[in-house]
């Protein structure tokens, strides 16, 4: 299908995009929305991180970690939030994404150290892989690139 008969939807994604059907645009778009939300969701846990809750405090300690790093891990949650909501800044989105899962895979690795339940393991390795598939799924305007070949500078 050439682009115009594609109905210029080629063209407004840019010259060297390739043309994708407006459905399966449609399917990501949901799919991305759906993640994030998802993902918003799973780390409101930073708001109570901040807030000082006892039951996520004692959750945390009976980690091992002492109950200073707490609100770190909070303010890092939902500031990461911020970052993969706010319109642009594609390189804070690969950093929030990026802490988000490593916060979940050392969540992981603290509870599978302590021998708890299938059940928390299952809730972090999801979490891990709806942060994945966010990240996967997001769109153009947020992915970094080659920011030589988008300023249409020559790649030497």
């Amino acid at each position: 299908m050439n682009r115009a008969e594609h109905g210029g939807a080629a063209l407004a994604r840019g010259p060297m995009a390739e043309p994708m059907n407006d459905g399966a645009t449609k399917v990501k778009t949901i799919g991305y929305w759906v993640a994030t939300g998802l993902l918003v969701f799973c780390m409101t846990g930073g708001i109570f991180e901040l807030l000082g809750l006892k039951t996520t405090i004692d959750g945390i300690m009976r980690l091992g970690y002492p109950s200073y790093i707490i609100p770190a891990l909070g303010l890092g949650k939902v500031l990461a939030i911020l970052a993969i909501l706010w319109p642009g800044l594609p390189r804070l989105k690969e950093w929030a994404y990026a802490g988000i899962f490593f916060n979940m895979m050392g969540a992981l690795v603290s509870h599978v150290a302590r021998s708890d339940g299938a059940w928390i393991i299952v809730v972090n390795v999801t979490i891990a892989a709806i942060t994945l598939a966010s990240w996967a799924l997001r769109p153009q305007s947020c992915r970094l690139g080659d920011l030589r070949k988008r300023a249409g500078a020559p790649l030497t």
